[in-house]
């Protein structure tokens, strides 16, 4: 190479090293908003208020973030911890209240469908949300508020149904797959395993987006989960033919006081899962979790090159494309 076209190069790379450390996510692919229903069910002690689609989008304009996908909390509704009354038209509700939060700002907001897997309306609501057109690009599975149990065989059954439904109808899943903290469910190497060899294979063809990097979040500092994700991430780095539309993201997990030895951890796993297949996420802007600016400044912090975090920034899921 000439002096010249090597200075010509030096200087093309100086001038992009600002826009690669200033680079802002192209969405924020883990969020929810609460309606007035669902703050009045779950009572003021949960210390969540009322947010809608106009309060998430100052938090994504905050932040540089164009794009987001609203998850539905429909779930909370089939929780085994509560009893409802009319609980799959609450259900309902819930999910139409969601998707025209998200019908308020088409080219910026996604609603994704969400449901207790368990109960026996479940794959309904699934057909109805695909049926309509705010709803249909996907669902979203809670397994810890739901209590669904990879140990139980009909709780796995129940599972793979519902995966086998979306993946017939062409909905991507997001799934909160750490098992339920309060009650102490299992939750590690063999759930896992199950996870990977049972329940992905169900839902071969369209995207399954494990939240919060295994975990629930805020941080890291979750020995069951980081189990979880090591059986994952190796899979993945392994190219294990289950994994082939399995993606993460990333929300509440990296935090302010996230320590060094978890933060290269999470390097570590991030790079097994190729920095192509993770996506950044917030999650509730609620009570302790970080805001979106805030929740990105303390992303960048990772031991991660700037080229990894460029990447990561730019990703956007095939089922927003």
């Amino acid at each position: 190479m000439s002096a010249r076209k090597l200075f010509r190069a030096l200087a093309f790379s100086l001038l992009a090293l600002p826009a690669m450390a200033d680079a802002q996510p192209a969405g924020d692919f883990h969020q929810h908003v609460f309606s007035k229903a669902t703050i009045s069910m779950i009572g003021p002690d949960a210390g969540v208020t009322r947010l809608d689609a106009k309060d998430v989008i100052t938090l994504l304009d905050s932040a540089g973030i164009r794009k987001a996908v609203l998850l539905s909390t429909a779930y909370m509704y089939g929780s085994p911890a509560r009893q409802v009354e009319d609980e799959y038209a609450r259900v309902r509700l819930e999910n139409d209240w969601t998707a025209a939060q998200a019908a308020q700002f088409p080219e910026r907001l996604l609603a994704f469908c969400g449901f207790n897997p368990l109960k026996d309306y479940a794959l309904v609501e699934l057909h109805r949300c695909a049926s309509i057109p705010g709803l249909r690009r996907g669902i979203k599975l809670h397994l810890g508020n739901s209590d669904v149990q990879l140990d139980i065989p009909a709780h796995v059954a129940r599972l793979r149904e519902v995966f086998a439904a979306a993946n017939a109808k062409g909905m991507a899943i997001v799934v909160h797959l750490r098992a339920n903290i309060g009650k102490r469910r299992p939750y590690g190497e063999r759930q896992a395993r199950i996870f990977l060899e049972q329940v992905l294979p169900a839902a071969p063809d369209v995207v399954v987006q494990v939240a919060h990097l295994a975990g629930s979040g805020p941080g890291f500092e979750d020995p069951p989960a980081r189990a979880v994700l090591g059986v994952l991430a190796e899979a993945m780095a392994r190219g294990a033919p289950q994994t082939r539309n399995l993606w993460f993201d990333v929300a509440s997990i990296a935090d302010r006081d996230l320590s060094p030895d978890a933060a290269a951890l999470m390097a570590w796993r991030i790079r097994q899962i190729g920095v192509g297949r993770v996506l950044y996420g917030t999650d509730s802007a609620q009570g302790d979790n970080l805001r979106p600016a805030d929740a990105w400044a303390a992303f960048r912090r990772l031991p991660l090159t700037e080229d990894e975090l460029a990447r990561i920034a730019e990703n956007v899921p095939p089922y927003w494309r």
